[in-house]
């Protein structure tokens, strides 16, 4: 009889077929019992033109592994996927491609939604969101309701980050490196009336709770960085001749004796009245230049600017009078959006003094020791503080904690904490977004939506294009626009800016589980039973602003009693990104993507899915080399002949093969569990090179090292495990199994070999039992060299399982 060989493309539309008739993740057991819930989430994407690329299905294969993996330890698992369908990717794509968003996005989901089925994973389509849904963001528009209502909502007017290209305003967030995140423009500043959400007021928690999340150390610190917590003073300097005062903010009071300017924001609301004739067309030149570079960029420049303004304050301590400077790397909207300066102990202070010959006074140091001829500043925290009036002697680590509480007596300030963290920009003048659910009345001011009336549904328009004025195209459409006050009932207008892409994506994830309810965000029942998110895999890039939103909407839907928890996700992982050649990040634009639609047809989606993890820890970025999958695809033929040429056979099984096959289960499950997902694809190559050595000498491998290949392999290759279980007499789909287990003491080797040396020199290796003790291995090792020890022996020396030293003179 003709061996059957394996055939990916038979064998996986079979299973397929099978699953989606009989779906393997049931939440109950077969005895009616409930099982306990496992929530596995990906990040969802937003449904660009380019489809996947093998990038994407890496993190997809990866929350599958380990969500068979969970099914196969007994839970029910919660695996959904969605769509983040509104804002700036699918509305610029939309826009290149010269169709409407609506359309563009749709066939860009199906044709997405197509890509993912091939990978096989274990997605409930029934919880199915996306986020362009009335029926979802009726709840998006819901939620910034409840926040108005709070307090939480809120419009100013200030100078935003704008991309001249998107025509949009940008949070601080999107901008990196100067440039919008999503088309690369260098960013500039406008001033205009924004909604913000008020992110600050959950500052501390957002900070004290990261201690409670099993999230990668770089990701807590980054979150931990971005809200930027620090104690210090308020300390007010009055204007010289002037009623004015400016009031800096700083963390360290203990140096006021040594600040010898200050710093203005160009933003700050006094930096154009102070500027004195002489000075006036300076000042304002270097107003303008300030407003045309992004925040990034001014923190980031390396060659500090600065103008003077002619005037003065009063250091509130010694009297001084103090030179007032505007200089782009002080932000209006940090701190007070003035500092003071002191050259001596900042080194951009110091930098900034040297160019500007502004004097430098030391005011802390070392052994009480004054620097003669500074060349940098001193930095070091501790010191003896000198020139500093009464404060003279006393240490200055003490002083900094001190200072804060000296100040306010003295009635010159008060203590203080900052946060770098700021409100969040939530308008985007766009098309293709939630609308603000708020309408603008002359009489009432800004009036919320009436709830009842939710959603307030995006109206359909043919020209969607930014116009660029800083309005929205929503502003054009006069029927819409054009309502009544919910409170008075007179002629008002509905707000015309749109939501940024995050406030769908910052609670999506609480939908999945109540996705057709009607009546509420999701039900309390259903809240509990199934939330929070118990593992979050994703790319890094979303470590600050998509997580840290996340977070915060959790705390407040908490506070409201939306659910009982207030924080979303318990653990998390990061994965790298799959680069193409030379590390250069794919995009069709550089022409180096690689679909994943020709590699499953050739090779399976079987062998791509363990490739994709075989090409590097998955932690790490890796560079894509199709080459590497004939390996994978080798192995797992291999794994099938040997299915083939055992099967039938009646195998008993052997020592060697109980200890492979306890060796197996510990190896796997302890790298699956510490998330070495690259060495799990290695080490089932391992030992298939193992068991098949063993079964040319024993003629087969027995049923049960076949079974437990075959369960530890289904969360990494389902299909060909499902097969390989049905192939050895299964009736019922392998995720009916349990996870192996291993016995450590079936692990041991009986017998090992052991190097003999004398003086330090191999001489001979020999095979001794494993648990032999130091004299029988000594007496072993003896035998062996005989004929070579010719000189008295000294030493014995025997270290267990590895080697034997005879010493000798």
């Amino acid at each position: 009889m003709s061996k059957i060989v394996y055939n990916h493309k038979a064998i996986e539309k079979k299973w397929r077929e099978k699953w989606a008739e009989n779906p393997v993740n049931p939440k109950v057991n077969d005895d009616g019992s409930k099982k306990q819930k496992y929530y596995c989430l990906d990040m969802f994407p937003y449904p660009s033109g380019n489809g996947l690329h093998v990038g994407h299905w890496r993190g997809y294969v990866i929350s599958d592994v380990w969500s068979r993996y969970k099914l196969l330890q007994g839970y029910y698992i919660v695996h959904p996927m969605g769509w983040d369908a509104f804002g700036l990717p699918a509305e610029n794509y939309a826009i290149k491609m010269g169709v409407h968003p609506a359309i563009s996005t749709a066939e860009n989901v199906k044709n997405i939604k197509r890509q993912i089925n091939e990978i096989a994973a274990l997605y409930d389509w029934d919880m199915e969101v996306n986020t362009t849904d009335p029926d979802f963001y009726k709840w998006t528009q819901w939620i910034f309701v409840k926040m108005f209502k709070e307090g939480l909502a809120y419009e100013k007017e200030f100078p935003i980050n704008w991309c001249p290209s998107c025509k949009t305003g940008l949070a601080n967030e999107e901008v990196v490196n100067g440039k919008c995140e999503r088309c690369g423009t260098e960013v500039t500043k406008k001033n205009l009336r924004q909604w913000m959400l008020r992110i600050t007021k959950y500052a501390d928690r957002l900070l004290n709770d990261l201690d409670k999340l099993d999230w990668p150390e770089k990701v807590k610190k980054m979150q931990s960085d971005w809200i930027g917590k620090s104690y210090g003073a308020e300390v007010d300097f009055p204007v010289d001749g002037s009623d004015e005062k400016i009031t800096v903010y700083t963390t360290r009071p203990d140096t006021l004796y040594g600040a010898t300017f200050m710093v203005l924001a160009p933003e700050h609301k006094l930096a154009a009245e102070l500027a004195t004739p002489e000075t006036k067309e300076a000042v304002e030149k270097y107003i303008y230049d300030a407003s045309m570079k992004s925040n990034v960029d001014r923190l980031q420049d390396k060659e500090k600017t600065g103008v003077f303004t002619g005037s003065y304050a009063i250091n509130p301590l010694n009297g001084e009078k103090t030179p007032i400077w505007l200089s782009d790397y002080v932000l209006a909207d940090y701190g007070t959006g003035a500092i003071m300066c002191v050259p001596a102990h900042d080194d951009r202070d110091f930098e900034f003094a040297k160019k500007f010959d502004i004097p430098i006074i030391q005011v802390i140091a070392k052994d009480g020791k004054e620097i003669e001829n500074m060349t940098e500043a001193y930095t070091e925290a501790a010191g003896t503080m000198i020139n500093s009036g009464d404060w003279n002697g006393m240490e200055s680590a003490v002083l900094k904690k001190e200072a804060p509480h000296i100040i306010e007596k003295q009635g010159i300030g008060h203590a203080t904490v900052n946060f770098k963290l700021r409100d969040w920009v939530f308008s985007r003048q766009r098309y293709w977004g939630e609308p603000i659910p708020i309408v603008h009345c002359p009489d009432c001011g800004a009036v919320p939506v009436p709830e009842e009336e939710l959603p307030l549904r995006l109206p359909e328009v043919e020209s969607y294009e930014p116009t660029g004025t800083g309005e929205s195209p929503l502003a054009g459409i006069e029927e819409w626009v054009n309502c009544k006050c919910p409170v008075c009932g007179k002629p008002a207008k509905r707000e015309t800016n749109t939501m940024p892409q995050w406030a769908g994506s910052s609670w999506y994830f609480l939908r999945y589980v109540d996705s057709h309810n009607d009546k509420e965000l999701v039900s309390r029942e259903k809240a509990d039973e199934m939330l929070p998110v118990d593992m979050y895999i994703g790319g890094v890039e979303h470590a600050v602003l998509h997580l840290l939103y996340s977070r915060f909407y959790t705390k407040f839907l908490c506070d409201i009693g939306v659910v009982d928890f207030d924080e979303p996700f318990h653990k998390l992982f990061n994965q790298g990104m799959i680069t193409g050649k030379n590390g250069i990040k794919m995009s069709k634009s550089k022409g180096n993507v690689v679909s994943p639609d020709d590699l499953v047809r050739d090779y399976g989606c079987d062998s791509l899915r363990m490739y994709e993890l075989f090409v590097g820890p998955p932690e790490l970025d890796a560079e894509w080399d199709d080459r590497g999958i004939d390996g994978v695809n080798r192995f797992l033929k291999r794994l099938w002949n040997l299915l083939m040429d055992s099967k039938e056979k009646e195998i008993k099984a052997t020592k060697e093969m109980i200890k492979q096959r306890n060796r197996l289960a510990y190896d796997i499950t302890t790298r699956l569990e510490s998330f070495s997902l690259n060495t799990v694809i290695s080490g089932f190559m391992e030992y298939n090179n193992k068991f098949i050595e063993i079964a040319k000498k024993e003629g087969g491998i027995d049923r049960e090292s076949l079974e437990t290949i075959a369960v530890l392999l289904a969360p990494f290759a389902p299909h060909f495990a499902e097969e390989m279980w049905e192939q050895l007499g299964h009736t019922e789909t392998i995720f009916k199994a349990e996870w192996p287990t291993y016995d450590e003491s079936l692990m041991k080797d009986d017998e090992i070999e052991v190097a003999v040396q004398i003086n330090g020199k191999t001489r001979a290796v020999i095979t001794i039992a494993a648990d032999a003790d130091k004299d029988t291995a000594i007496a072993a090792g003896k035998e062996a060299v005989a004929d070579k020890l010719t000189g008295n022996i000294v030493k014995e020396i025997y270290v267990p399982g590895r080697i034997v030293n005879i010493v000798q003179k």
